[in-house]
């Protein structure tokens, strides 16, 4: 029998702990909304980096999804530089689910 673990997101089946999965979902969801931006303006990588006050290579890389490399903190600013105001909410976490077993139908 094979056992599958069950996440409520990707991001808490790669990271770590529940703090580093939160911080990957926002990472990931701001380099989402920022990229949109960036395509709307329909800027080319050099005019959004000049925008952004970042490099070319940053852009791209933000563009590309590499949320790795780029720290809550970079993209709050980047979204600024756009006049952008970055808004946090919390709210209260679902329990955490347990890894469940694939069920067995009669045959």
């Amino acid at each position: 029998m094979t056992r599958f673990d069950s996440f409520e997101s990707v991001w808490d089946a790669i990271a770590g702990s529940p703090g580093e999965a939160a911080n990957l979902r926002a990472r990931a969801e701001l380099m989402m909304q920022i990229a949109d931006i960036i395509k709307t303006k329909t800027w080319k990588q050099a005019e959004a980096a000049a925008q952004c006050g970042v490099t070319q290579p940053r852009i791209n890389d933000l563009l590309r999804g590499r949320v790795s490399r780029f720290s809550l903190d970079a993209l709050v600013n980047i979204a600024t530089a756009l006049g952008c105001r970055v808004h946090v909410e919390v709210e209260a976490a679902n329990k955490r689910r347990r890894p469940s077993m694939p069920s067995r139908s009669a045959a």
